[in-house]
């Protein structure tokens, strides 16, 4: 038990707390700190990125995630800790899946929304989510555990659901009495290859041949590829991405998550923090990725097209990635969610980890049920895609 008293405070949006306050408990590892446990810097969970969703309008009324952040200060009025906090009426932008849960418990008369998320919204990415600054007071992880739950009941939420956390957060809510969930998800994983060259001779044979194969196809004589960050992107680049975000966006999900104006803020907010890759016919662009820069990933978010070409996809989203990571030192390229395509191009499969907790006990039995059968799925589901990795044996 601490005995430092903790206040919990909740926002209805970042502009109500000092950027360097929540940066410091999101992201609290130094950056040159090369012995640090996990991730050193997570742009998903920055004040820039979360801020942009809200002043964009991509949250907030009308979108089903209104924001409702937690703060724990210590006496003195510090910011100590803290967890990016949406009420939810729907079960959209998440990527860890819970509508069968929700309609189950409509159909024995309960009410599943509101709910509670503790994520970055339409980001599948593994991060932090109970932020806690690196000279916290001890116990303020579990004053934040609290307040979530007491954000909850004030909501009149149905669940908490703590999505894609890192694994020192996931044995903190396990100890707190939250169920645990696994998934998976495929990973270029950077073993200090000296470039693009060194990886494919890491490939069985057939494997190398494909890709180099799929690279040449992919450009052909026409197209080439432009990497962009930083200053270099400009107004005509976000205009052209926006347009291929929209085109498969609205394909895949009906309504595009992100606002026009979302780019605008992240690109005024953090442009070192962002690549764009787009590939090119003379002066028009016809396809491009967005990724965002860690400082030990590469997360590759969206991608579209408004031309179709074979093997495209594949060279915007991952092969050029991989060159990027390889060439600047990155230890790992993260390509979203699902794609077991994503295996035969040098991915690996790594399980993701969610917490959930209900208010109706009857709920959490039968989820608890749910989750050890599919505990076992996603274990062996890990094992049958570790035995097709295109990588040589001995």
């Amino acid at each position: 038990m601490s005995d430092v008293q903790f206040t919990a405070r909740f926002i209805q949006s970042l502009d109500a707390v000092d950027a360097g306050s929540w940066d410091a408990c999101a992201n609290p590892v130094e950056i040159d700190d090369r012995n640090a446990i996990g991730e050193r810097y997570n742009p998903f969970i920055s004040h820039a990125f979360l801020r942009a969703l809200e002043t964009s309008k991509s949250v907030g009324a009308g979108t089903g995630w209104t924001p409702l952040h937690v703060l724990i200060e210590d006496c003195e009025g510090r910011l100590v800790a803290t967890a990016p906090a949406y009420i939810k009426s729907q079960s959209l932008g998440e990527y860890v899946f819970d509508q069968g849960w929700a309609q189950a418990y409509a159909k024995a008369g309960g009410r599943y929304y509101p709910k509670i998320q503790i994520a970055a919204p339409f980001t599948p990415v593994t991060g932090r989510r109970l932020l806690v600054a690196r000279d916290a007071p001890h116990g303020a992880r579990d004053a934040l555990i609290e307040a979530l739950r007491a954000l909850g009941r004030s909501a009149g939420a149905s669940s908490i659901h703590v999505t894609f956390a890192a694994a020192a957060d996931v044995k903190a809510l396990d100890s707190a009495g939250f169920l645990s969930r696994t998934g998976e998800q495929f990973h270029f994983i950077n073993e200090g290859y000296r470039d693009f060259d060194d990886f494919l001779n890491a490939l069985s044979s057939r494997k190398r041949k494909t890709i180099r194969r799929e690279r040449k196809e992919a450009l052909g004589v026409d197209l080439s590829v432009d990497l962009l960050t930083g200053a270099d992107i400009k107004p005509q680049h976000w205009d052209a991405f926006f347009a291929f975000y929209m085109d498969t966006s609205s394909r895949k999900w009906g309504r595009p998550y992100l606002t026009r104006a979302f780019f605008d803020e992240i690109g005024r907010a953090m442009p070192e923090r962002i690549l764009l890759i787009m590939a090119r016919r003379e002066e028009n662009y016809i396809a491009g990725a967005i990724n965002f820069l860690g400082d030990d990933a590469i997360y590759g978010r969206n991608w579209g097209a408004i031309e179709h070409r074979a093997f495209l996809h594949f060279e915007i989203c991952y092969y050029q990635a991989i060159e990027f990571a390889i060439r600047h030192g990155y230890q790992r390229v993260e390509a979203g969610a699902q794609g077991e395509h994503k295996l035969a191009r040098g991915y690996r499969p790594v399980v993701t980890h969610s917490a959930h907790e209900f208010a109706d006990p009857r709920l959490s039995e039968a989820v608890a049920a749910f989750l050890e059968r599919e505990h076992v799925v996603v274990d062996s589901m890990i094992g049958e895609y570790e035995a097709f990795l295109p990588f040589r044996h001995g």
